[in-house]
């Protein structure tokens, strides 16, 4: 199994960064949302990098260095975070995002390892 990277819990969110946008509450949380959103494999790609490449606080839309129009980018992480797969905060022009791993693991246990062990077939 792939190594998760480093993350806070949503319990142990450092002081004085931005409170999460709107986003559903883990009780919220439905699977036939999480998979729509996860059918893309640009949000997967997004997802696994979060997971396995990420470090101990949120990353902006260019830390990922996908070569796609930055309205494409806000339209992904949207679908995302609505499906309640990330959480993201507003700092400044900028939005940060991580995955709610909590989340995911107490409604959906198992698929934090599916999407980390993903094989890309365009990375091949």
């Amino acid at each position: 199994m792939t190594k998760l990277a480093a993350t806070y819990s949503e319990h142990e969110t450092p002081e004085g960064i931005p409170a999460p946008l709107p986003q559903p509450a883990p009780e919220g949380l439905k699977l036939e949302k999480v998979l729509a959103a996860l059918s893309d494999p640009l949000r997967l790609r997004i997802m696994q990098r979060l997971l396995t490449s990420s470090e101990n606080f949120d990353h902006s839309c260019s830390w990922f260095g996908f070569n796609r129009p930055k309205s494409s980018l806000t339209h992904h992480f949207k679908a995302l975070r609505e499906a309640g797969l990330i959480s993201q905060r507003q700092y400044g022009l900028e939005r940060r995002s991580r995955v709610r791993v909590q989340d995911l693991n107490a409604h959906f246990p198992g698929l934090i390892g599916l999407i980390a062990n993903w094989e890309d077939p365009e990375a091949v």
